[in-house]
């Protein structure tokens, strides 16, 4: 079998950065991404209800557009671990999210708005495979939860700032959505920047995981030969029922345009407090992802217990009682801290290096579908009651507490 040359050089490509600096910066990176995005996802839902869009078109386009973003990453996590261009793809993926979000304001129409909006998630589907690749060779050398806690927290860091700088922006101009898109464009400048250097600086992050370079002689070709066929072995069946757990879960979450839809329709927030709410969601969400990721590398993956069990109280922020959205949504950051962080350093513990992007990228896939079906149903239900939307939230959630435990009786996946 002809191997790459690239793939024989490992130990001869000595990273520029340590691994932890590796993933503060590449944190930084994420930061500035989340200012675009995030800022993008905390006013969307009002925006779509100045254009004339409805409770169903604003969840199902929310559903849908996480199922873009989380769901298309299995066919990115593939190519990824086919073509193991991992910086090329997470490049690309994050030039079309800086690229979109400055354009939403420009349209004034539901249509083109929705389509930049799933070009933007797009940017997300393409990249995070790779991304959370790359992330994860320098983990085994910082502790898999703490590297992935670390880089969520430095992710909501960008992901309050952002919401914040529009909710001052609404303030000033009430209403001027076009200016409140374009000034995300400034972050997105510095996202490509910094991404670029970091390349340069590290550009095999999976020489992390590599021997040390003690001028032993280079692994042969039959070395590099059984890496790629171990790539090509099937995922672990304890991954497919942790994966369906999640995907049951993620049914359970409610999207936070629609959320933010609820808030000012009813007349529960302003227009500037809506991006302010979702401030306060990211920041809980920041710190929950550093907590949890702590007390994952400790206690081992019980703690995902917690994650069905706050999802059903974040339902009061269907209520209509301002103070209760925003006890609400805080408890769906804490959710989505969970989520967006311990889940990923799991698939570390259940699949070699090999194989990650893949599961990765169904993790995702499974994900995305639980995401789109809570943005239809719970869009559908939201025209009848809240109640009925409360009441299916709570279901949802019982079912993959039951999911999530049975998966971790497995005595393997109890221990740090």
């Amino acid at each position: 079998m002809t191997v790459p040359a690239r793939s024989t050089d490992l130990r001869k490509v000595r990273p520029l950065l340590a691994p932890w600096r590796f993933v503060v910066v590449f944190g930084v990176v994420s930061l500035f991404a989340d200012m675009v995005y995030e800022g993008a996802r905390s006013i969307i839902g009002p925006y779509l209800a100045t254009l004339g869009a409805s409770a169903i078109i604003v969840a199902v386009a929310a559903g849908a557009g996480e199922f873009i973003g989380y769901g298309l990453r299995v066919v990115s996590g593939y190519l990824v671990t086919r073509s193991r261009h991992y910086w090329s793809w997470t490049i690309v993926g994050y030039a079309l999210t800086v690229l979109s979000v400055p354009l939403i304001g420009v349209t004034h129409a539901v249509a083109p708005t929705l389509l930049l909006y799933g070009t933007e998630r797009l940017g997300k589907a393409v990249r995070s495979p790779a991304k959370d690749t790359l992330l994860s060779y320098a983990s085994t050398r910082t502790g898999s939860g703490a590297a992935f806690g670390v880089h969520q927290a430095m992710d909501q860091v960008g992901a309050v700032a952002g919401p914040l700088l529009l909710a001052a922006v609404l303030s000033w101009r009430t209403g001027d959505y076009q200016v409140a898109f374009a000034v995300l464009a400034l972050p997105g400048v510095v996202v490509m920047a910094i991404l670029l250097w970091l390349r340069v600086r590290v550009p095999e992050p999976i020489a992390y995981e590599s021997p040390p370079l003690d001028g032993s002689a280079e692994p042969d070709a039959s070395a590099a030969a059984s890496v790629q066929t171990r790539s090509r072995q099937p995922l672990p069946p304890l991954l497919w029922r942790y994966v369906g757990a999640v995907g049951v879960l993620s049914s359970g979450v409610a999207s936070f345009p629609l959320l933010a839809f609820h808030a000012q329709t009813q007349g529960l927030l302003t227009e500037a407090q809506i991006p302010a709410l979702f401030a306060l969601a990211m920041l809980v969400d920041g710190v929950s992802g550093l907590l949890t990721g702590r007390v994952y590398d400790r206690r081992g993956p019980s703690v995902l217990l917690l994650v069905p069990v706050a999802a059903s109280i974040a339902a009061i922020a269907f209520t209509f009682n301002p103070v209760l959205v925003w006890v609400g949504v805080a408890i769906w950051g804490l959710v989505n801290g969970i989520l967006d962080s311990t889940i990923k350093a799991v698939v570390t513990r259940l699949v070699p290096p090999d194989t990650r992007a893949t599961a990765f990228g169904w993790l995702a896939l499974v994900r995305g579908i639980g995401l789109l079906l809570a943005g239809a149903i719970l869009g559908l239900a939201y025209e009848r009651s809240t109640t009925l939307v409360i009441t299916l939230i709570v279901a949802a959630n019982a079912v993959a507490l039951w999911g999530l435990w049975s998966v971790l009786r497995n005595s393997g996946m109890r221990t740090p």
